[in-house]
Order: structure tokens, then C-alpha cells, then sequence
């Protein structure tokens, strides 16, 4: 949008003011009258319009165009001109949403201090806008594990497209950092991305928040649809959406406009939409719970985010990296990791996932004693008993005291290389190197203690 909509009826105006704004490098485009001026206008917005009040021949008046064009189109300015000109025209305008008025025969400098402060004015507002819908969710892409580089190649081929993505995977794995990737690698890059959270919007509100409204006492109120124009509009536990909203967006889908609660008018949008949720949304449809026209419309490239428990390797990388955010914006100390909460950490069970690991290191660089690095006493904090007994079954359970020593000691043997297997990602070479023994005798091991080995294959990354 970097172009000027010129609307007066008489010609001789309409390309002295086009002639001037080419001269100080703006694009212009011309109309004669309503008809011409709405089309240039619902074919392509333009950055601003100078627009007459008094139109020969036209359906409505400039009043009327301004009133239109701003219900659909509130960011653009638009300068009223009119030989006729007296204060109560010039209030009903400004009223109206006019960025200013002036009186023909016009002087041209003045007319172009007021383009180039409209145009300004416009710019500051739109990134004033998009700086308050910016989200602080990094859409760093930390890993290494096969799981992880599966998933990075799967982004990779959709970031230049337009497709719709339907992220699924379990709570706080990643879903939305995933989709501020393909965002900010997309042509959209500089658009915004407005994230909608279906589970905390109340549903009889879930429209309004969607697709704003109108009022006489309080005008237009833009919703999240609207402010998501350019850019992306990520659908976060789509599933849990109305199934009155839910037939509203398909439509949107379909057509790209809506109408605003309290509205008539269409508004039309340009978007990419992106979906995520933890649930399996073919169940909801045989449910009835979900529509299946939106479902398959949503999930045109679907992409799984896989979880901690698939991708253990990447969880000591991806703890120093909350280490030295965490540093860096809030100023808590930096803390190294040792070995053996680096061990831990791979163990451990994370049923929040990634969301659940910072804030695991978060906890334990608050309560961790400044200057000393990290280790099991700062992660023992963060088990519920149950939790505890999951991780360590065997020695914290009491079992080892009532074996036989050998008993005891193949138990511990097989819990041991259980866990170092799951740690490594169900990786046997790199198990064995860490224990310190040959692969084939880690084989052989496994064996005498009964564990299958081919299903441990499936493991394997």
C-alpha cells in the first residue's frame, strides 16, 4: 500500500494533484466518482485518499465514501477537500474519521505538509500496533535429535507457501514456537501474528472477539481477524471452539471477509491461518464435536510437534538455553549444569514438556544458591511424590531391600540400562559408550536381564 487514491469529480483537479504527488515520488491512482472510487478501493486499499466532499453524478457523497471506506478500512487516512467548504461540513468530517479538511481553491504546500504528516501518522500507527501485538514466545528452534530435524525439514518446505498448518502434539511442546517460525521465514515476515487462545475465550464472547464490532456509541472495534490482516492468525486449541464460531470461520476460510458484530458492512482480510491442539480432532468429528469441512480445511499440511519423552537428547541444550535467557531477561545468576543434573534432567519425566523444563530451571535458579552450578539438589524440588517414585522406582521404593543380592543387583542393572537407553533416545551405541562397554556386550546384557532388545529398536533415533 504506498499509493494515493485521488476522488473529485473535476479532471482538471484530479491531475493537477496527481501530478504534484508523482513529483515527490507517490504512486497515485484517480476516481471521477463513488462507483470508481469504491472499486479502486475494494480491489486494492490504498495508502491514503484525498477525497472530494461534492461528487456530480455519484451514489453517495465524500461523507458517505468516508464513512464506508473507514468502516472496512480504518487505517487510512483520508484528506476531505470541497470548494463549499464551511465549519460544520468540516466537523461532520472529522467526526467521521477524516484525518483533515481543506478548502478549495487549496495552496499546495500546505496540501502536501498534510499528505506527508497523514502518511506519517498512518506508518506510526501500524507499527504501534503491531509492537503491542508482538508476543515475548521466541520462536527459537533449539534441537538435534532426529525427531526434532524431522520436524525443522517439515517447516522448512512450507515456509514459503501460503498453506494452512494444523500443529498437533502434546501441551507445551512447542506448537506455537513452531508456527512463529514458519512466520517469521514466510513472506508475511513483516505482518503481524495475532495468536487466538479458543480455551480462554468465553464462548458466547468468542465472535465478537473474533470478528470485532460496531456500535454508535463506541464506533468500530477492530477484532482479532481484522488485526491479523497481512499477516497470520494462529488458532491455539482449535478444538475447543464453538460449533457456531466454528461454521463463521470456515466461512472466513472460504470467502476471506466477515461482518462485524452489530455491522452490515463486509470486511475483508487477507490472512494465513495456522491451528493448533492437543486433541484428536477426527474423534471430535466423529463426535459431532468438530466440523469436518473446517477440519480438512485447517489441516491442509499437517505437522506434528513432537514431545519431550521423543526427543531427550535435545533437553541439556535446550536447559542451557533457558539458562542464559533467564539471564538476560530477568538478571537471575547464571548457573552452569553438572553432569549429573544434565543425567537427571534426561530422565526425568516431563509431562508439560518444554514449557514444564523452563520452568524446572527457572525454579531451581531462583532457589539454587548464587555462583554454584546446578545440580540434584536444585531438580529434587520439583517432583510430587508420585513423580519421584516414576523416576526412581527401583531405589526409592524399598524393593532392593528384600531381594538376594543378585536379585537386587539385576534389577538395578536392568533399571539402570533402561534408563540410560530412554536418556539417549533409545540410541544403543551411544548408551554403551557412555557405561563403558562394547555394544555387543550392552546386547548381550540386556539379554541375561530379559529386556527385548527389538523392541527397543523402535526407540532408536
Amino acid at each position: 500500500m504506498s499509493d494515493i487514491l485521488i476522488v473529485d469529480d473535476e479532471r482538471d483537479i484530479r491531475e493537477l494533484v496527481s501530478d504534484i504527488l508523482e513529483d515527490e515520488g507517490y504512486g497515485t491512482r484517480r476516481a471521477a466518482n463513488s462507483d470508481e472510487a469504491m472499486a479502486e478501493v475494494n480491489a486494492n486499499p490504498p495508502a491514503m485518499m484525498i477525497l472530494d466532499i461534492w461528487l456530480k453524478d455519484s451514489k453517495m457523497d465524500g461523507i458517505d465514501i468516508l464513512m464506508t471506506v473507514k468502516r472496512s478500512n480504518p487505517d487510512i487516512p483520508i484528506v476531505i477537500i470541497s470548494g463549499h467548504g464551511n465549519v460544520e461540513i468540516a466537523v461532520a468530517a472529522i467526526k467521521q474519521g477524516a484525518y483533515d479538511f481543506i478548502e478549495k481553491p487549496f495552496n499546495i504546500d500546505k496540501l502536501m505538509v498534510v499528505i506527508s504528516r497523514a502518511m506519517e501518522a498512518s506508518r506510526l500507527r501500524r507499527e504501534n500496533q503491531a509492537l503491542k501485538r508482538r508476543d515475548v514466545t521466541s520462536a527459537q528452534m533449539l534441537g538435534e535429535s532426529h525427531a526434532f530435524r524431522a520436524m525443522c525439514a517439515q517447516l522448512e518446505k512450507v515456509t514459503q507457501s501460503n498453506a494452512r498448518i494444523m500443529f498437533t502434539g502434546p501441551a507445551g511442546c512447542g506448537k506455537e514456537a513452531a508456527a512463529r517460525y514458519v512466520h517469521e521465514n514466510s513472506e508475511r515476515a513483516s505482518g503481524p501474528f495475532v495468536c487466538v487462545s479458543a480455551a480462554m475465550i468465553e464462548p458466547e464472547r468468542m465472535e465478537e472477539v473474533l470478528f470485532g464490532r460496531e456500535s454508535p456509541e463506541r464506533g468500530i472495534e477492530q477484532g482479532l481477524l481484522e488485526q491479523a490482516h497481512g499477516g497470520v492468525v494462529y488458532l491455539d486449541e482449535v478444538a475447543d471452539m464453538p460449533l457456531g464460531t466454528q461454521s463463521k470461520i470456515l466461512r472466513v476460510l472460504v470467502e476471506q471477509q466477515f461482518t462485524r458484530a452489530g455491522g452490515t458492512d463486509k470486511v475483508r482480510v487477507d490472512l494465513r491461518v495456522m491451528s493448533a491442539t492437543t486433541q484428536d480432532l477426527t474423534e471430535r468429528v466423529r463426535e459431532g464435536l468438530f466440523r469436518q469441512e473446517l477440519f480438512d480445511r485447517l489441516s491442509v499440511v499437517p505437522i506434528a510437534v513432537p514431545g519431550l519423552e521423543e526427543r531427550r537428547e535435545d533437553i541439556p541444550l535446550l536447559a542451557e538455553y533457558f539458562i542464559d535467557d533467564l539471564h538476560r531477561t530477568q538478571g537471575l545468576a547464571k548457573r552452569s549444569l553438572t553432569d549429573a543434573a544434565r543425567a537427571h534432567l534426561q530422565t526425568m519425566p516431563w509431562p508439560g514438556n518444554i514449557r514444564q523444563l523452563r520452568n524446572t530451571i527457572e525454579r531451581a535458579m531462583i532457589l539454587g544458591e548464587p555462583g554454584r552450578a546446578i545440580d540434584l539438589r536444585d531438580l529434587q524440588v520439583n517432583f510430587a511424590p508420585h513423580e519421584e517414585a516414576e523416576t526412581s522406582k527401583v531405589i526409592l521404593s524399598g524393593m532392593l531391600t528384600t531381594l538376594p543380592l543378585r536379585e537386587a543387583r539385576e534389577l538395578f542393572e536392568r533399571e539402570y540400562l533402561l534408563s540410560q537407553i530412554k536418556r539417549f533416545g533409545g540410541n544403543i551405541s551411544r548408551t554403551a559408550t557412555f557405561v563403558g562397554m562394547e555394544r555387543s556386550a550392552l546386547h548381550r546384557k540386556l539379554k541375561s536381564l530379559g529386556v527385548n532388545t527389538a523392541k527397543l529398536s523402535d526407540m532408536k533415533v
